[in-house]
């Protein structure tokens, strides 16, 4: 099998319009997809936090920011 490159110039505007037509999961996989294999940092933060996590050094929302911000969260409209 032979391998082979095909070079095609896409306009920044069709890649938003086709960004904005996937529904809301397909995009955010993309941009996550995009962000990895544009950004080493965002590879290791991620890996930090898979560490981080598995060693058990995670807090929750409310040991971190407090019984009132935990319950506004919970029940508080925008």
């Amino acid at each position: 099998m032979m391998n082979s490159t095909i070079k095609m110039e896409i306009q920044i505007d069709e890649i938003i319009r086709a960004v904005q037509q996937m529904d809301e999961e397909k995009r955010d996989a993309f941009i996550e997809d995009l962000l990895a294999v544009t950004s080493p940092e965002y590879l290791n933060s991620i890996r930090e936090a898979r560490s981080d996590y598995k060693a058990g050094r995670i807090s929750d929302h409310k040991s971190v920011f407090g019984d009132d911000v935990y319950y506004c969260l919970k029940s508080c409209s925008p």
